[in-house]
């Protein structure tokens, strides 16, 4: 699920999670997008319980509770409806990053909120987190449109990190991108191995929530050397 990081302005939007142009035009009649929202829901449900590569248009339709044939109105193929489902869940999906940090906010305080923000939507999102894992491998169009959108939130942070420097909160010897790229990586990867593969344990039970976001913000704040976290 990409990693925390930034856009290079405020303005800018975060790359789409999916190619657009794998979209047909929206149903024209409430009807057909009550069909089509069914369709994309029960593609969600079953590429996170089959995955990717073993989900069978038969078992979205199945599970939408709608003909065969109907599935063709909307997608020509397993590849359309992905996209679809990964652009409902974009918003939810989406990554803050620790972006624009006024002066007389609390530098650590902002990075954590950050932090619980990216692991919360994580946390709710990790069986389609482990799909996009598995479509990256096999589905070029999808791993560039990933790694488009990673890029941006990483330079959001580099952004982030950048003013930091400049009040004299963070380290000024190091490089900005580097260090967001190598900080945000260790988050995204961490979230990983606690919500998908599930081998962060806590004395052998599920990882503890705020343990994690403690332990990440601390680790982040110690590399940038913040005032009082060295």
């Amino acid at each position: 699920m990409d990693s925390t990081a930034p856009e290079e302005s405020d303005s800018e939007t975060a790359p789409p999670m999916a190619p657009l142009s794998q979209l047909r035009e929206p149903p024209a009649t409430k009807r057909g997008a009550r069909t089509r929202a069914a369709l994309v829901t029960a593609a969600r449900r079953v590429f996170e319980r089959d995955g990717y590569l073993d989900a069978r248009l038969t078992d979205i339709t199945k599970e939408a509770r709608c003909a065969a044939g109907s599935f063709y109105t909307y997608f020509a193929n397993k590849k359309e409806v992905l996209a679809a489902v990964l652009l409902e869940a974009q918003e939810d999906m989406l990554h803050p990053g620790m972006g624009r940090v006024q002066a007389t906010d609390d530098a650590y305080a902002v990075l954590e909120a950050s932090n619980r923000a990216y692991l919360e939507a994580y946390r709710r999102n990790a069986k389609l987190m482990a799909l996009l894992e598995q479509v990256a491998q096999v589905e070029p169009e999808f791993r560039e449109f990933r790694r488009r959108r990673a890029d941006a939130f990483i330079r959001r942070n580099a952004r982030g990190i950048a003013e930091l420097q400049a009040r004299g909160v963070a380290d000024r010897e190091v490089d900005p991108m580097t260090a967001s790229r190598a900080l945000s990586g260790m988050v995204s990867v961490m979230a990983y191995h606690a919500f998908v593969a599930g081998d962060v344990r806590d004395e052998g039970g599920p990882v503890d929530f705020e343990a994690l976001v403690s332990t990440v913000t601390r680790l982040w704040a110690n590399a940038l050397r913040f005032p009082g976290h060295r």
